[in-house]
């Protein structure tokens, strides 16, 4: 039996992180192990914690600890706008940015024929809904510049044509960017320069 049997575990799991291969997870567990009590100790008790409270808001797809997350729950962001984000990490990537004072909506995805995700099978349906029930009077479509993120804009852009007034994130997102890699300063950019679709 291996002495070291947790920790090759330990290290397997790392890798399996984004951005983490063996050799980086093999050098985060070490860095881990080495400062036990200053970092160790603490990110195992608040990785338990964060499984246990983790959740997704009901209302925009959001990742908090309760079910409405803070931005949902703020009437400061209930000023019409909703932007259409693909997933979580474009949502903080937005908020990083710091330029939208409205609220989300959270996809989880994009179309893709190929992988037969269909409208059913992300939460455009609850984005139509809540553009009819919550006073929406602007959707901003912040989908990344890809094929599917076009096509997904442009389906959502169909279902929601002539009830609310539709915008994109404009100069600044290159085609195939994601904007999770973009600098807060070209998030910025894009949100004030977005044009109508």
């Amino acid at each position: 039996m291996s002495s070291t049997r947790d920790i090759d575990a330990l290290i397997e799991m790392m890798a399996k992180l984004p951005g983490l291969g063996p050799r980086s997870a093999r050098r985060a567990v070490l860095h881990l192990i080495r400062k036990r009590a200053l970092l160790l100790s603490p990110l195992a008790d608040l990785m338990q914690e964060v499984a246990a409270t983790a959740r997704e808001c009901v209302s925009c797809g959001n990742i908090g600890t309760s079910d409405v997350c803070d931005i949902c729950a703020s009437e400061q962001r209930a000023n019409g706008e909703l932007c259409v984000v693909e997933d979580v990490a474009d949502l903080w990537a937005m908020e990083r940015a710091g330029g939208f004072k409205g609220r989300y909506h959270v996809l989880g995805g994009t179309l893709s024929a190929l992988d037969a995700i269909g409208p059913e099978d992300l939460r455009i349906p609850r984005l139509i809904d809540r553009v009819s029930t919550e006073g929406i009077a602007e959707v901003i479509l912040a989908l990344n510049a890809t094929v599917d993120g076009q096509t997904t804009a442009h389906y959502i852009a169909d279902q929601l044509e002539s009830r609310v007034r539709l915008t994109s994130l404009a100069q600044g997102v290159p085609i195939g960017g994601e904007l999770d890699y973009l600098d807060d300063g070209t998030i910025s950019a894009a949100l004030r320069a977005r044009k109508e679709i």
